[in-house]
């Protein structure tokens, strides 16, 4: 059982701590965690866990530790708990924007950084999460990482410079996707099919067209077309997105998300800088 420490207790906090109970790779006695906001905290209380809104007590106790704050207080926490990391620990931090190099300099030489991405479906086990290993991890590190990501979902190792665009994808994609299964049960009701039965069939349709895509590693271009018929009702309704710029919508919502999440990688730089 890991011993698991959340700075910060945030639905992303929540989502994964859940995440590693329901995996079975730790227990809710085994977690600690710590945030400002009493009502937030409690949510952790509920599994079990010691709380505290003392982020040194938090890294004292464990030996992975989650930085789940907001970018604008992560130099603040990072100061507040220098003096207490030591070789044992490895931090984990979720802050958009903030880089590899950033948190190290503000930490005891050597110590070893991670920086991931998850996503909100870490809390039924599908999530997908990336993650960067920092200058001082070893071979093991990215194992307990991979170990933790992996029990809630799939992970992939990337560069840092990809980050932004991984943030703009899986970790935003979840709001495009619930927007996709609303408009897909929405349209199935205006069609007559009662609303309850219309949301679970396009949350499902989502759900397996994915696992198609991930079990049989085909394009998922030659799935599409292994569904459309000529001349019926697929090729009618695809015909309808492509007239309505579907796919360009989509591909321009990762681009604006990315650009987003590149400017507030260079407002978070400069913040750091100046401190």
């Amino acid at each position: 059982m890991i011993r698991i420490g959340f700075i910060g207790a945030g639905n992303i906090a929540q989502a994964l701590a859940k995440g590693f109970i329901a995996a079975g790779l730790t227990k809710g006695e085994k977690i600690v965690a710590s945030d400002p906001f009493p009502q937030t905290i409690k949510k952790f209380e509920m599994l079990g866990a010691q709380t505290s809104n003392d982020n040194q007590l938090v890294v004292q106790q464990t030996d992975v530790v989650f930085l789940t704050v907001k970018p604008e207080n992560v130099l603040d926490v990072l100061c507040n708990i220098r003096p207490y990391i030591c070789r044992r620990h490895l931090l984990l931090s979720t802050a958009m924007g903030v880089s590899i190099q950033d948190i190290e300099q503000a930490l005891p030489s050597a110590t070893r950084v991670m920086r991931v991405m998850p996503n909100t479906p870490v809390l039924v086990r599908n999530g997908a999460s990336a993650f960067v290993c920092g200058s001082s991890t070893q071979p093991e590190d990215e194992a307990i990482t991979r170990q933790l990501l992996e029990s809630v979902g799939m992970c992939e190792k990337v560069p840092e410079s990809l980050m932004d665009i991984v943030t703009a994808l899986s970790g935003s994609g979840p709001a495009y996707v619930y927007v996709i299964i609303e408009a897909l049960a929405d349209g199935a009701v205006r069609m007559g099919l009662p609303r309850d039965q219309a949301c679970r069939l396009a949350a499902q349709t989502v759900l397996g067209a994915g696992s198609m895509v991930l079990a049989n590693e085909v394009h998922p271009t030659q799935l599409k077309d292994n569904v459309t018929s000529p001349a019926g009702s697929t090729a009618e309704g695809l015909y309808f997105l492509e007239q309505r710029g579907l796919r360009s919508a989509l591909i321009g919502a990762i681009e604006a998300a990315t650009k987003r999440c590149m400017q507030i990688t260079r407002e978070v730089k400069q913040q750091i800088s100046k401190s």
